[in-house]
C-alpha cells in the first residue's frame, strides 16, 4: 500500500467501504469527474486540508492515505492485521455525539437491523472468529454511534443499549488479540453509554469488561477493586431482585475480581470471591448466557482452573479439570470458553514440566476455536515454551501449529 500512489490508495480504501465513486463525490462535495481524476492520479491532491477531508469520508487514519500504511502482521488463520487496529482505532476516536451539533450525523441502520447486527458479532465473538469480526468492528461501530445520535425518544435507550453492547464486543475482541489500550478506551466508552441505556445490569457487564482490560495491562489492583465494588451495588438484596440476569452479572463480576486477585497472589480473596460464585450459579440453575456472560456452574469451574493456574498451581488446576470433565458440562459452553480453558490448561501442564501434554491442549484448544489460540499473544507465549522445552523434535501436529501461528523454537 506505502508505494501506490495516493490516489490509488484512495480508490482502495473508496472499494473497501463499498462507496460508488458518485456517492464518495456528493460527500466530499466534489464531482465524480474530480474523484476519477484523482484516483487515476491525472488531478494531485496536494493540500492536507482536502486530504484530511477524504480520510473523514472514508473513515480511515490519515497516515494510510499518506503511504504510512503500518506493516500487516504474518498471514494466520482468522487473526486481525494492523491496518484493521487502526480502523477500529479510527471509529472509536469518533465523537459523534458532539459533531450531531455542528452537522448532519451519518445515515443511521434501522433499529432491527442493528439488533440483529449485534446479536451475530456477539455469536460470531463467542464462536471466537476474532478476525471476521476485526473486520465488521469498524462499521458496527459507525452505524451503532450514528443511530445513538439521532435516533428519536422514545426508542433512544435501546440505541444507546446497542452501542453499548457493541462497545464490548469490540473491547473484549481487542483484548483477546493483545490491543489492550483500545480495549480499555471501547469499554471505558460502554459505560459512558450505558447510562443513556438505562440499565444497571449493561452498566455491570462493561464495568467487568474495564475490570479485564485493566487487568491485561497488569493493573490488578484497580481491577479487583472495581469488580468487587461494583458487584456489591449489583448483589441482589432478596428474592425479588434475584432475576437469572443480575445473579449472570453479579456472577461474572465476582469471577473477574477472582482472576484479578489470583494474579495479585491473594489466594483467600480468590477463595471468597470463587465460593460466592458457585453459590450464585446454584441459583441461576444452569449454564446459561444471560448477558452474553455464559455464567453458570461449569463457567464457574473454568474460571476456578485459570485462577489457579495465575496461582502458579498447574497440578491442582489439572484436578479442577477432571471434575468438569466428568459432568460433562464442558461441552454445552460455546467454543470460546472451551478453547480458552484449554489454554490455560495447557499453561497448567506447562506449570508441571509436562510439555507433551501442554501440546495436547494447544492442539485441542486450535480444532475447537483456531482464533482463541493462533491469535493470542499468550497462546504464543506458551507454544512456545512447549518448543523450547521439548526433549528432541516436537511432535508433527505441534511443529505444524506452531509454523502456522509464525512461531520458532
Amino acid at each position: 500500500m506505502d508505494e501506490l500512489p495516493i490516489g490509488r490508495r484512495v480508490a482502495y480504501w473508496r472499494g473497501r467501504r463499498k462507496m460508488s465513486q458518485q456517492v464518495f463525490a456528493d460527500r466530499l462535495g466534489k464531482s465524480k469527474s474530480w474523484v476519477d481524476k484523482v484516483e487515476r492520479g491525472v488531478r494531485r491532491l496536494d493540500k492536507f486540508s482536502v486530504i484530511y477531508e477524504i480520510a473523514d469520508v472514508l473513515q480511515v487514519d490519515v497516515q494510510l492515505l499518506l503511504g504510512k500504511d503500518p506493516e500487516r502482521r504474518p498471514d494466520t488463520v482468522n487473526c486481525i492485521d494492523q491496518v484493521e487496529v487502526e480502523e477500529i482505532r479510527s471509529a472509536l476516536e469518533r465523537y459523534n455525539q458532539i459533531s450531531a451539533f455542528f452537522a448532519a450525523t451519518p445515515q443511521a441502520p434501522p433499529l432491527p437491523e442493528m439488533r440483529k447486527a449485534v446479536s451475530h458479532a456477539w455469536l460470531t465473538f463467542q464462536h471466537a472468529k476474532y478476525g471476521v469480526l476485526a473486520r465488521a468492528l469498524p462499521k458496527l461501530l459507525r452505524d451503532g454511534q450514528a443511530l445513538d445520535t439521532s435516533t428519536p425518544d422514545p426508542e433512544r435507550p435501546e440505541a444507546a443499549h446497542l452501542l453499548g453492547q457493541v462497545y464490548q464486543i469490540a473491547s473484549s475482541t481487542l483484548r483477546k488479540l493483545g490491543e489492550h489500550e483500545l480495549s480499555w478506551l471501547a469499554a471505558d466508552r460502554s459505560i459512558a453509554v450505558c447510562q443513556r441505556a438505562e440499565d444497571p445490569l449493561l452498566a455491570g457487564v462493561a464495568t467487568y469488561r474495564v475490570g479485564s482490560s485493566l487487568l491485561a495491562l497488569g493493573r490488578a489492583r484497580p481491577a479487583l477493586e472495581i469488580h468487587v465494588n461494583v458487584a456489591n451495588q449489583i448483589a441482589p438484596a432478596g428474592d425479588t431482585d434475584s432475576t437469572p440476569e443480575r445473579l449472570s452479572v453479579y456472577g461474572m463480576l465476582l469471577l473477574q475480581g477472582g482472576m484479578a486477585a489470583a494474579r495479585l497472589g491473594d489466594t483467600a480473596t480468590v477463595h471468597d470471591l470463587m465460593n460466592e460464585a458457585t453459590r450464585v450459579a446454584e441459583h441461576v440453575g444452569g449454564d446459561a448466557n444471560h448477558y452474553w456472560t455464559s455464567f453458570g456452574p461449569t463457567n464457574v469451574q473454568l474460571h476456578r482452573a485459570a485462577a489457579l493456574v495465575e496461582l502458579g498451581d498447574g497440578r491442582l488446576a489439572i484436578e479442577t479439570h477432571d471434575r468438569i470433565a466428568e459432568t460433562g458440562g464442558l461441552d454445552s459452553l460455546l467454543p470460546e470458553r472451551r478453547a480458552h480453558h484449554y489454554l490455560d490448561l495447557a499453561r497448567g501442564y506447562s506449570q508441571m514440566g509436562e510439555m507433551e501434554r501442554a501440546g495436547e491442549m494447544l492442539l485441542e484448544g486450535d480444532r475447537l476455536a483456531p482464533s482463541e489460540i493462533r491469535c493470542r499473544p499468550i497462546a504464543h507465549a506458551v507454544i512456545s515454551d512447549v518448543l523450547r522445552r521439548t526433549r528432541g523434535t516436537p511432535p508433527p501436529a505441534i511443529a505444524e501449529l506452531a509454523e502456522h501461528m509464525g512461531v520458532g523454537v
